[in-house]
């Protein structure tokens, strides 16, 4: 089968839907690729670079519309484009079904089957590598925070020269998704003081660990909306949020707004009081603007200045990125491809019977098939039942009594083991009984007692009790001569041999996790 890939028609598109270094690895599973003349340009791949990838170059949208069996797009098709697609086609890209009932329609007629990217079930674990709207919304939330620096009059991190004193900027996120989490790690890289607030409180955690401080409103509700989305909240709640936003609204630089609901207008955060107080050269980065905007005084498509703000309401965040949002869209449709052709043969096969592809069908052989049907998720595990709680001590009581008895049993029993050991044992063995017996005893405080999520890092630790273990071995092979000591038995040189051996393998070992934990901290 031959995958089209169209140059996009919509004024401010960028993006392509397939980067050269993905046409190779299409071409590995069997498909033919077709891509329009021009089509990655404003992306930086021109012509040449499909070419050498393996890909079929051709002129004009209508004759790739008409040969191609799927095509790849990014932008919602336009009716123009539906116009060219012949019977049959199938269409990979975001569709937004919800939005566009007529478009649906359109689509039907033309007896397509039509996989909406936007529309993929995000609560399975194996769809996250083709999630292609947390990777766009992850590329936009970072070119939100370098569309805010360039239009602030200031740096974001604080300085100190012998021109005086910067401060640093203070940028506020409302909305801690995806774009939000993006914007707040590349805002405190850069220095800034990093404020954010989200519906959800279990987000809390994510922004703190990126460099921010989670702002709570002062109101008890919870925001999941299910499927990583928010929910419309109570008017109570939404007053609550209006009282933080006006006061974080007067002491902040920046406001970078996220907030978006599935198939709702964006959200209406930010009034113009609060854009009134906001002091002069402040900026505000309007990431909803495309749905109506999450701040009053938002122009979709334009920075506006208003009361003496810089308001931001740029509808093409991920096309002033167009090669990066390409390269990820493209490897998101990669694999919803290695999905569709298990079979690595260039036969795509639309599997109704699978979640995250009937997900994702909208329209299947002119059917419109959308919305689906909600997904059928495994039954929580049952919790054990809990233990009957032992009866307190009294009147014939066997419980605490019992255990201190048992307790007591087993001292009194290991203290007559040792006894008998120390009288008939050889002086020479106790030595080495004795540093045996506490290095149970230490080996058992450090390891045992430490909570299970330090074990790893606990390797590295251990190490240096290896390091005691693997000295004592070369102690006992070393030649007697050295060490003024009787030679010791065959047995006792052959065991130190093996310690060393083992102890090596634990010392190497530990260093080498303990080198990869290291390294996923480093940027």
């Amino acid at each position: 089968m031959r995958i089209g890939i169209p140059a996009e028609t919509n004024a401010g598109e960028k993006r392509v839907a397939t980067v050269p270094e993905v046409v190779e690895k299409l071409i590995k599973l069997g498909f033919q690729v077709a891509v329009e003349s021009g089509a990655g340009d404003q992306a930086n791949c021109n012509d040449d670079s499909y070419r050498a990838a393996g890909a079929e170059i051709i002129e004009g949208a209508a004759k790739l519309w008409a040969e191609s069996d799927i095509v790849f797009k990014v932008a919602v098709p336009t009716s123009a484009e539906v116009g060219l697609m012949r019977e049959g086609i199938t269409l990979i890209g975001f569709i937004w079904p919800a939005q566009n009932p007529e478009l649906m329609q359109q689509l039907a007629a033309k007896k397509a089957t039509v996989l909406a990217i936007d529309t993929l079930p995000r609560q399975l674990s194996r769809a996250q590598k083709m999630d292609a709207l947390t990777s766009q919304a992850g590329v936009a939330g970072y070119r939100a925070v370098i569309e805010a620096a360039n239009a602030f009059g200031r740096f974001f991190n604080g300085q100190i020269t012998a021109a005086g004193k910067v401060p640093p900027a203070k940028v506020f996120i409302a909305g801690a998704g995806v774009a939000g989490l993006a914007a707040i790690g590349t805002a405190a890289g850069l220095g800034a003081i990093v404020r954010a607030n989200d519906t959800r409180a279990e987000v809390a955690d994510q922004v703190k660990s990126l460099g921010g401080e989670f702002v709570k409103v002062d109101y008890e509700e919870e925001g999941g909306g299910g499927g990583g989305y928010a929910k419309v909240m109570s008017e109570g709640f939404q007053q609550a949020q209006r009282e933080m936003y006006a006061k974080q609204a007067s002491e902040v630089d920046i406001i970078i707004t996220t907030a978006l609901i599935p198939g709702k207008p964006a959200p209406r955060l930010i009034t113009a009081e609060m854009v009134q107080s906001m002091k002069p050269g402040s900026v505000i980065v309007d990431m909803a603007a495309e749905r109506g905007g999450n701040c009053e005084l938002t122009v979709p498509g334009e920075a506006v200045v208003k009361h003496g703000v810089t308001i931001v309401g740029y509808t093409d965040l991920n096309s002033r990125l167009a090669k990066q949002s390409s390269t990820l869209y493209s490897t998101n449709l990669f694999r919803l491809a290695e999905e569709l052709c298990k079979t690595k043969d260039g036969i795509i096969n639309v599997n109704m019977e699978d979640d995250a592809i009937r997900g994702l069908t909208v329209i299947k052989d002119g059917e419109i098939t959308w919305p689906a049907p909600p997904l059928k998720m495994p039954a929580p595990v049952a919790k054990p039942a809990a233990k009957p709680v032992a009866a307190p001590a009294g009147h014939g009581s066997a419980g605490t009594p019992a255990s201190a008895g048992k307790i007591a049993g087993l001292f009194i029993a290991v203290a007559l083991l040792f006894l008998l050991i120390g009288a008939y044992a050889p002086a020479a063995f106790l030595g080495h009984f004795t540093v045996f017996v506490l290095a149970c005893f230490v080996g058992y405080m450090v390891v045992w007692n430490v909570t299970p999520a330090l074990h790893t890092p606990l390797m590295s630790v251990t190490n240096a009790i290896s390091s005691i273990i693997a000295i004592g071995a070369l102690v006992q092979i070393a030649p007697p001569t050295m060490l003024g000591l009787e030679r010791p038995e065959d047995w006792i040189r052959w065991l130190a041999v093996v310690a060393i051996g083992l102890t090596a393998v634990n010392m190497f070992g530990g260093f080498a996790v303990t080198k990869r934990m290291l390294s996923m901290f480093r940027k």
